[in-house]
């Protein structure tokens, strides 16, 4: 099983944390969240880890990792930054990551074990996350349903309560082959112009309205999601501020 980190943006919500390197080398805890990421995934066994690249693409050289380049980061979206790792998506399961999280690796041990051929994960904490980072948590959150198989049944739409919310959707995610395959014949159904503005959760749920069958691994806490400066911030205050209790959204702590 491969890993593909999809870190081709600046994330200039990170203002000039990130002028002159990707967001992906952004530091949390004195080390950068590629660091993070690629520690996780190979403590959880996952020694091939794939980074697909865009802006400050030579900063990623020294990661130890294969580079991937999504020459058109700047006019996309990060499904076409994917789609540059479609070789080895329709030859061998992956791990799918965002480039602007950090995990515990049980979190991809659970996504690994998982049985379906297009697998994501969700925090059913991630009120007590959004609380920290937002005064209304609802402003940034997005719906998220699971039924009693633990499929998903809705993602990404606007919620009205947090009722609406059973988990948020982290940008963990796992393909096999034959989800890789689903997933290509969707898009080429689609235009250019369209598959360039086309999201992660806008393509699951076209994969909902078509296939119907993504399958969700839950989880409680042990992640966090870095989107600007004030999460990066936030999260070292909390990791100082608990003591010998560990934050629940801590991802280091066993």
């Amino acid at each position: 099983m491969k890993a593909i980190i999809l870190a081709a943006g600046r994330g200039s919500r990170m203002g000039d944390e990130t002028a002159d390197k990707p967001k992906c080398l952004a530091k949390l805890v004195d080390r950068s969240l590629l660091s993070w990421q690629i520690s996780a995934l190979k403590d959880a066994g996952l020694d091939d880890v794939v980074v697909v690249g865009g802006y400050r693409k030579d900063m990623l050289v020294d990661s130890g990792c294969e580079v991937l380049v999504n020459e058109r980061w700047e006019q996309t979206n990060m499904v076409q930054s994917l789609f540059c790792a479609g070789s080895y998506l329709m030859n061998e399961d992956c791990i799918v990551s965002y480039a602007d999280i950090v995990y515990h690796p049980k979190i991809i041990e659970s996504i690994k074990q998982a049985k379906g051929d297009i697998v994501i994960s969700y925090d059913r904490l991630w009120e007590k996350l959004w609380r920290l980072r937002f005064e209304d948590p609802l402003s940034d959150a997005e719906t998220f349903k699971v039924d009693d198989d633990g499929l998903l049944t809705e993602i990404g739409q606007t919620p009205r309560s947090v009722d609406d919310i059973q988990g948020q959707y982290m940008g963990l995610l796992k393909f096999t082959p034959a989800g890789w395959a689903g997933v290509d014949a969707i898009t080429q159904t689609m235009s250019s112009e369209d598959l360039d503005k086309l999201d992660m959760t806008a393509l699951l749920n076209k994969v909902l309205m078509v296939q119907g069958r993504i399958e969700t691994v839950g989880v409680d806490g042990r992640w966090c999601e870095a989107d600007n400066v004030n999460d990066l911030q936030l999260y070292q205050q909390q990791l100082v501020a608990v003591g010998d209790s560990p934050w629940i959204h801590d991802w280091r702590w066993e």
